[in-house]
């Protein structure tokens, strides 16, 4: 059998650093298992989801490097969630209840002051046929209960083990709300189960769904898929991550000009037994996707680990990755490999690129603090094209000539031709700037 996964995200505000670390540990489990993903978008919410969102969690998941089978939309399912509701209500394993959230908010109080938990009692079970309809006649409409068998719910977990709800203990969950519309617990199962679902990989906030949705599967007459319930992310203080809370998104690292392997390296292996690392593709972060290498611990993520990550792989990058940022900032293309070997070790960011074109080849004056010296340099340049030896062979005549050697000898040759105190290694940029262009700026010109 086919291993497929799903990630359901909700298209009611962009995706954060959780979000995406649940999409990255499908998509790569998915992908070792030699399975597919489909990318469902969870927006029954009409209120708070909007298409605006949905096109962003698809930009940002391509961005980092998540592929997807096909996607669906449970708002097309709506017809399909009726029919399964429809099955249910024939065979009565759900029933309408008519409280408002006022009235089982104060109900909840009563029980918690009366040390009892707060479990739904099934009040609207009692009601009469003229009670519902009283209530009907009020302009109530009902939310639609699953009446739990107080079994216990079991199963093999792939990361916690063997696990058990006890739906005893709980509140019939409310499957439909009162305005029709239909609530996660549901339509994920309803999904799961026509899409032929194997595998549910998802943070282990949802272990008490979990036990619900294991008899609804059942009471659906289909076999639940195995379920995985991972450990959470959380923010540098301790705070959960969460959409409403202004949580980092994934579009501002984008918008940053952050390398996505960075953010997705931090996502996949920050809570699982593998160190974090730098990676030119999420396919080199397989290794690390196996069950039994998640924490069960909670994870702390700082956004600040992002940037340096970032920096680490850009500068790892091969030429190919960045053709056509080079480009773009005017490199010639015969020369594009060696600008890049000698100044990527410097950036930041991509962004950074065209301010070393503009040094590199633009017309900058040098910064001479030393004329002498200068001159003494312009007369020992080596004669002809530079090329890669022509540092060494430049800088062993001035020693021997001056006898200045370490700092002495190289620092103002570099605040001549860059004007910088640190940078690329000049050996890589003589041949890139040019003869003309050197001596023009050991002489305090542009060039």
């Amino acid at each position: 059998m086919t291993v497929l996964l799903r990630f359901a995200p909700s298209p009611t505000g962009f995706l954060h650093i959780g979000n995406a670390r649940v999409a990255l540990w499908n998509h790569l489990y998915a992908v070792k298992q030699g399975g597919q993903m489909i990318l469902r978008i969870d927006d029954t919410d009409t209120e708070r989801s909007t298409p605006e969102f949905a096109a962003a969690i698809e930009e940002d998941l391509s961005w980092l490097g998540i592929r997807w089978s096909r996607v669906e939309r449970q708002s097309d399912r709506i017809g399909r969630y009726n029919e399964a509701l429809a099955d249910l209500k024939a065979r009565g394993l759900v029933y309408p209840a008519y409280e408002t959230a006022d009235e089982l908010d104060r109900k909840r109080k009563r029980q918690q002051a009366r040390g009892l938990p707060p479990v739904y009692d099934r009040a609207a079970l009692k009601l009469t046929d003229a009670e519902r309809a009283a209530l009907e006649a009020e302009g109530r409409k009902p939310h639609w209960r699953f009446k739990l068998s107080g079994q216990p719910a079991e199963w093999q977990d792939g990361v916690r083990g063997p696990s058990r709800i006890e739906t005893a203990s709980m509140s019939d969950p409310v499957l439909v709300r009162g305005d029709g519309a239909f609530l996660y617990t549901f339509a994920s199962v309803v999904d799961d189960a026509d899409m032929a679902i194997t595998d549910v990989l998802r943070g282990e906030d949802h272990v008490a769904n979990t036990g619900v949705q294991v008899e609804i599967f059942k009471a659906l007459g289909v076999v639940p898929p195995r379920f995985h319930h991972h450990n959470l992310i959380v923010a540098a203080n301790g705070e959960e991550m969460s959409k409403r809370k202004g949580t980092l998104s994934i579009r501002s690292f984008r918008e940053a000009g952050l390398e996505p392997e960075a953010v997705a390296a931090i996502a996949t292996l920050t809570g699982t037994s593998e160190p974090v690392r730098a990676v030119q593709s999420i396919d080199e972060l397989l290794p690390a996707i196996e069950l039994p290498n998640f924490s069960r611990a909670l994870t702390k993520f700082d956004p600040a680990d992002v940037p340096a990550l970032s920096a680490r792989i850009l500068h790892e990058r091969p030429v190919a990755a960045v053709a056509k940022e080079l480009s773009a900032a005017g490199v010639p293309t015969d020369k594009a490999e060696a600008f890049w070997l000698a100044i990527r070790g410097n950036l930041a960011k991509r962004a950074d690129i065209p301010y070393w074109v503009d040094l590199v080849f633009g017309a900058q004056a040098g910064k001479i603090e030393e004329s002498d010296f200068m001159a003494q340099a312009e007369a020992a340049l080596p004669s002809g094209a530079l090329d890669a030896g022509s540092w060494d062979v430049w800088t062993s005549a001035l020693k021997e000539q001056t006898g200045r050697k370490g700092k002495m000898l190289f620092m103002p040759l570099r605040l001549a031709l860059t004007g910088l105190e640190h940078g690329p290694e000049l050996k890589g940029l003589l041949p890139l700037m040019g003869r003309e262009k050197v001596l023009a700026r050991l002489r305090g010109q542009s060039g």
